[in-house]
């Protein structure tokens, strides 16, 4: 713990960044639904906001190379801090959208430099400890951002205002830190085809998480502000899934370092689509209104059973995964994951637009489901790794906070692994490799008689059994070879 307080600095830098985007992403869906904008365009901002994360992740490391970590991280500060005034200026779907794009490049390369930063004072015995704390401030800073709406409101300037004001301060601590600047950002390592290779039920559950928590995060807002909530109630609604999904990291993860992971994911992947199949047909029966009690249940289990599913997944990609390979893995799922958070939101406005509101929780139950199935499926085709092979659970951010800065950060990264075939195991034992020796001694084989007659310690005829009468050359073969 003393490391994490040596480097408090940058864990207020990096709560203040949270907190900016945590209120400036649930504003703009609210704000937007307020201005008549259409679900379609709703949905490109989130899908604009994906794009440029990826983008970011990408290219900011070699800004960083260029310019160094203080002047880079105040570079994107301060874009982040044009951008979302520039929302309050120009209030315009199409505006909103490239906008959008420019705020997730500017956050992914804030937070790939504070993160490159504390790994570079974490060493072997505190770097769980600091990743641990990071992902805790992360989480709760975001959800006080989400919560800061119920005060500032989404009318009028203020609520962009105090964005912008924590976007800047994040600026400080960094600046003001004695700490060394870390060695320049290394490229992110996106590697798809290894991923498959090392575990193809990887890529179906970065890809569906993606497409699940991008359609949730960026549309639920406005599935809420057109049930009838206000912005206290969206906030609220928003900060009792964050903080249920947040709590019940820990324990999901601590069940799926204990048996198969892939069954913790057939459960946790079933319950959410259960629940957005029951959201479905209880909104449509009409007993589901946007400040109802039910409503805050239904949203609250959402977030219990959805949120620690792509840290499980991570996980369980990297139980198979070979020596050193731990980050290449897990930059290939942050890349299919960005997908998802890309084309989710587009899918999702259209069939809210086609079918109703509660159309959201259509598309996120489609692809909890395929992912429960999937799961279920590859259980039957692969084995368990045993616990003593199995890299440990670590939570992670379940929604858009996660960079490839996180993944060396990781402690998980450091640990050494077994190398595996990259080969599916199948669940038959594999067959033994039979050894036979060279005979030591000279044996007798008499017909009938399954025995083997060793050599005898001492120099004493042994007993010879009769041979038949039809057989006489056996037995004067047989005490030739024992005499001998």
């Amino acid at each position: 713990m003393s490391s994490a307080l040596k480097i408090y600095a940058l864990f207020i830098g990096s709560a203040l960044l949270m907190f900016g985007g945590g209120l400036q992403g649930l504003l703009l869906s609210v704000r937007g639904a307020e201005e008549q904008f259409s679900l379609l365009a709703l949905g490109l901002i989130g899908t604009g906001w994906s794009v440029g994360f990826v983008a970011g992740s990408i290219t900011v490391p070699m800004l960083v190379q260029r310019v160094g970590h203080i002047r880079a991280f105040s570079i994107m500060a301060a874009i982040g801090t044009v951008t979302i005034l520039l929302n309050l200026l120009w209030v315009n779907d199409v505006g909103w959208i490239v906008l959008r794009a420019f705020s997730g490049f500017c956050f992914a390369g804030a937070a790939m430099i504070v993160e490159s930063w504390l790994n570079e004072v974490a060493d072997n015995r505190s770097r769980g400890t600091i990743f641990s704390v990071y992902v805790t401030i992360n989480m709760a800073a975001s959800t006080i951002g989400q919560l800061a709406m119920s005060i500032t409101g989404t009318g009028g300037y203020v609520p962009f205002v105090v964005g912008a004001i924590a976007f800047i301060c994040a600026i400080l601590p960094s600046a003001m830190t004695s700490t060394p600047q870390p060695r320049p950002l290394k490229s992110a390592r996106l590697d798809v085809r290894l991923l498959y290779k090392t575990s193809p039920l990887a890529v179906i559950a970065s890809f569906s998480c993606g497409m699940a928590n991008g359609t949730f995060g960026t549309l639920a807002p406005v599935y809420g502000y057109q049930t009838g909530l206000d912005a206290a109630g969206i906030a609220l609604l928003f900060s009792v899934t964050a903080i249920l999904g947040a709590l019940a990291q820990i324990p999901a993860g601590r069940l799926s370092d204990k048996m198969d992971r892939r069954l913790v994911i057939v459960f946790l992947s079933g319950g959410a689509a259960v629940i957005g199949l029951l959201t479905v047909l209880i909104s449509t029966a009409g007993l589901l209104s946007g400040g109802s009690v039910l409503t805050y249940i239904l949203f609250a289990l959402y977030g219990l059973t959805a949120y620690p599913l792509y840290a499980i997944a991570v996980a369980h990609a990297n139980d198979f995964a070979k020596d050193g390979e731990f980050a290449r893995v897990a930059g290939g799922m942050l890349l299919i994951l960005g997908v998802g958070l890309a084309i989710g939101p587009i899918i999702a406005s259209w069939v809210m637009q086609n079918v109703a509101p509660v159309g959201l929780f259509i598309v996120t139950a489609t692809f909890h489901g395929a992912l429960a199935v999937t799961a279920f499926l590859r259980m039957k085709v692969r084995p368990v790794r045993d616990a003593k092979g199995r890299v440990r659970f670590r939570a992670m951010n379940a929604e858009k906070g996660v960079t490839p800065g996180s993944v060396d950060l990781d402690p998980r990264s450091e640990e050494t692994q077994e190398n595996l075939p990259r080969t599916a195991a199948t669940s038959r034992p594999h067959e033994a490799d039979i050894i036979v020796p060279e005979p030591l001694n000279p044996t007798v084989i008499v017909e009938d008689i399954p025995k083997t007659v060793k050599k005898p310690a001492k120099a004493e005829k042994p007993k010879t059994e009769t041979a038949p009468a039809d057989q006489p050359s056996s037995d004067k073969t047989a005490d030739k070879d024992v005499q001998e």
